[in-house]
């Protein structure tokens, strides 16, 4: 598998992807979590005032800066709300039972997506590939090591937040301008947006549910740098559909 130099008749010389329900399914236990939350406070407030589940995104949203993301920073950002919420009227018991939430969660199953392995394999045959995972270390680290996931991917960054800043460093290592660099994913905010701004290329797979906060973006629907696949069996053709338009672009 070639790891570190581009053939060099490709226009392309790296690929990215993501791993959050890009490559393994993640946001069904957070709505779990989530669904699991408001069953607590039902006994103390309104759950059906759709207030009170957007009372717990702004409170996460505006912990992203100190928790970061994942499961503990999900779980302390419930405490908070739920002792704002009620007016500090949560029972001890209740916040024990946010804590079991926070653990259940980090245990859940590592599944890939179908079509997966199979496409990223295919990929790598031919592109060096890097996986570029945003979240808790320790959590994303345990999911990586569950799906075996080094035996595709001699290189994996595990970052605090995908923005512009952490795409340019990781190109900065690759010694890759960013017109060379396609990244995958299925979140518009974190994995296409800041790469496109760029100038680099995005594959965009959605999944069937997505965070409220990482649907907050600025990519218009024909973005010409970006190619939209239904699923992960799609990639290898998108990935050639954009060779084509790098190869175009370079030589415009």
């Amino acid at each position: 598998m070639n790891t570190s130099t581009p053939a060099p008749s490709r226009a392309i010389g790296l690929v990215g992807f993501d791993g959050d329900d890009t490559l393994w399914k993640s946001e069904d236990y957070y709505r779990k979590a989530e669904q699991d939350y408001l069953d607590l406070l039902s006994r103390y407030v309104d759950v059906h005032d759709t207030q009170t589940a957007r009372h717990l995104l702004e409170v996460q949203q505006r912990n992203l800066a100190v928790f970061g993301y994942g499961v503990k920073g999900m779980v302390l950002s419930m405490i908070e709300a739920a002792i704002d919420i009620t007016g500090q009227r949560i029972d001890a018991k209740d916040i024990q039972r946010m804590l079991d939430i926070g653990h259940d969660t980090l245990r859940h199953p590592v599944e890939l997506i179908d079509g997966v392995r199979e496409s990223v394999a295919a990929i790598a045959e031919h592109y060096p590939v890097v996986l570029i995972t945003k979240g808790d270390l320790f959590h994303q680290e345990a999911k990586i090591k569950v799906a075996r996931l080094h035996e595709l991917f001699p290189r994996i960054e595990i970052v605090s937040e995908k923005d512009p800043e952490t795409y340019a460093r990781v190109l900065a290592e690759f010694n890759l301008p960013m017109q060379q660099f396609v990244m995958v994913g299925n979140s518009l905010r974190s994995d296409i947006e800041p790469v496109v701004t760029l100038g680099g290329w995005g594959i965009h797979t959605p999944y069937a549910v997505t965070w409220a906060h990482e649907t907050q973006h600025g990519v218009a629907d024909d973005e010409p740098r970006m190619v939209s696949t239904d699923s992960a069996w799609d990639w290898p053709a998108a990935l050639a559909t954009i060779e084509a338009k790098a190869k175009a672009a370079a030589a415009a």
